[in-house]
């Protein structure tokens, strides 16, 4: 017959084969040091029910550890029947192999073990801090609109904002572009007609976009033909020089 009792959270179990803490007994078992057959589940658990039945307190992590440890076990043995009477050989389990499922299912348990643990400590930290209760203040309370009719005028000035145009947009931000590409492309062309060739920064205006826009004409034209580009060095000025027609065709 065996007996289990619960001292400082540990489960002691007596049995014919084994003595002492519970889960030492599943370390046996695991290690095959202890016969699984010998072992009694059904005993071990009707003896911790009797116990817990006979004891005024319930220690709700031992008793969580325990069905764990005793559910695995079952799972084991049960798994060796079925290997026994039903199971082929290709589809044996080994104990190895039931090992290592009942330590992956321990280590899960360690897992949501840790995780309550980690929670309480919070609980305890921030359980103190009440909220204060206080009435809605006076300013965003929804006023009481009574028996008095009001009247239509009310109804109309509160609508008007509403049907009012609204401001337009502010576009003092925006750049006008004062050239575009074609006309830029025809005013370059002008200068080098009359003059053969020019550097960038003498023909660019001032303005970055315009100035953006001139240079993206001169590389038309450089891609054109029309033009040759030249800079000494880099950030250099750009010297554009007019390509003659013969130069042109030989291209």
């Amino acid at each position: 017959m065996s007996t289990l009792g619960l001292h400082a959270g540990e489960l002691v179990v007596d049995l014919d084969v084994f003595q002492g803490p519970f889960d030492l007994l599943v370390t046996l078992v695991l290690r095959e040091e202890v016969d699984l057959w010998e072992v009694s589940v059904s005993r071990i658990i009707a003896d911790y029910v009797l116990r817990l039945a006979e004891s005024h307190e319930f220690d709700l992590e031992a008793t969580s550890q325990f069905v764990v440890l005793v559910a695995a076990l079952l799972e084991m043995k049960s798994r060796l029947l079925l290997d026994l009477e039903t199971l082929g050989e290709d589809e044996e389990i080994t104990v190895e192999e039931a090992g290592e499922e009942l330590l992956t299912a321990l280590v899960r348990y360690q897992q949501h073990r840790n995780a309550g643990e980690w929670l309480k400590a919070r609980w305890a930290d921030n359980a103190g801090r009440i909220y204060r209760r206080v009435p809605l203040p006076a300013c965003f309370r929804r006023a009481h609109a009574g028996t008095e009719r009001l009247p239509a005028s009310l109804l109309a000035a509160a609508m008007a904002p509403l049907l009012r145009e609204p401001p337009l947009p502010d576009t003092s931000h925006i750049t006008d572009v004062a050239i575009t590409l074609v006309a830029e492309l025809r005013r370059l062309r002008s200068l080098l007609a009359h003059e053969g060739g020019f550097t960038f920064l003498s023909v660019a205006p001032r303005d970055r976009l315009e100035k953006a826009v001139t240079f993206f004409a001169l590389l038309e034209l450089h891609n054109r033909g029309e033009v040759s580009l030249h800079q000494a060095r880099a950030f250099a000025d750009i010297r554009v020089t007019a390509v003659r027609p013969e130069a042109v065709l030989a291209g």
